[in-house]
């Protein structure tokens, strides 16, 4: 007798979602009607051509900003009737997020910078957590340092510890290579894939890079604010024609 398939988990959820920007004649449709769920413990990238929605869809997924219409589900949570406060507080105990410009606070060092959210909200920060989070991201000797004494890869390594480090259900990270050289690129997505195996988070990346999108488990293709596209097990050269018919 053949197991039953287990229900999927799903970690974001955002259903007939639509945005606008503008009014009237000026109004832009930048996400057109979407439905889409992000699993627990997979890493999805999120592709298409310039101005497709990609940032939109996950800046509305992960809560920093509202649809026009449709619904955000974070778990079980459906955002819809959430005030303000409440979002604050959903994105801060529930979401992490890497972005690529770091967003580092220049006066503490890259220790600070790690924990800063936690203490924010006044939260003690596991330490024997902390301490598997650094030394998987390798800023063991660097603890001490400021942005300023870092490079761009262990700056944007600070970032992604400071992601992980509060366990959130969700992690959302735009264009989290594009300010770094091919090695430094290459350890941060290793550590996003090893996120999600070893660590059971999940990840969801806006990129327009195939090499970077190959490393996650699922491709989702937009253009014009609606999903085209969706591919599971990815490859360079599968994506790069993908891309290219999307740009025909």
């Amino acid at each position: 007798m053949s197991q039953a398939t287990p229900a999927v988990v799903w970690a974001a959820q955002v259903l007939g979602g639509t945005k606008v920007f503008g009014s009237d004649e000026a109004a832009v449709r930048a996400l057109d009607g979407v439905t889409v769920g992000f699993e627990q413990h997979r890493f999805t990238a999120i592709m298409g051509p310039s101005g497709s929605g990609k940032s939109t869809l996950v800046q509305c997924a992960a809560c920093l900003d509202r649809l026009t219409s449709g619904t955000v589900v974070i778990g079980d949570v459906d955002t819809t009737g959430l005030d303000e406060r409440r979002l604050t507080h959903l994105r801060r105990d529930r979401i992490g997020f890497i972005f690529q410009q770091f967003n580092l606070l220049p006066t503490l060092t890259a220790r600070e910078n790690i924990t800063f959210p936690a203490d924010l909200a006044g939260r003690r920060t596991d330490p024997a957590w902390f301490d598997h989070v650094v030394d998987a991201v390798g800023l063991r000797d660097r603890l001490d340092h400021r942005p300023s004494e870092l490079s761009g890869g262990q700056q944007q390594r600070v970032a992604v510890a400071r992601a992980l480090v509060g366990r959130p259900d969700l992690i959302v990270a735009d264009e989290p290579t594009g300010n770094l050289d091919s090695n430094a690129s290459a350890e941060i997505l290793d550590f996003l894939g090893r996120a999600t195996r070893e660590f059971g988070q999940t990840v969801v990346m806006v990129t327009h890079d195939p090499v970077a999108a190959a490393r996650a488990d699922r491709v989702v293709f937009l253009a014009d604010g609606r999903i085209v596209d969706d591919l599971v097990g990815p490859t360079r050269e599968l994506l790069l024609e993908r891309m290219g018919a999307l740009a025909r």
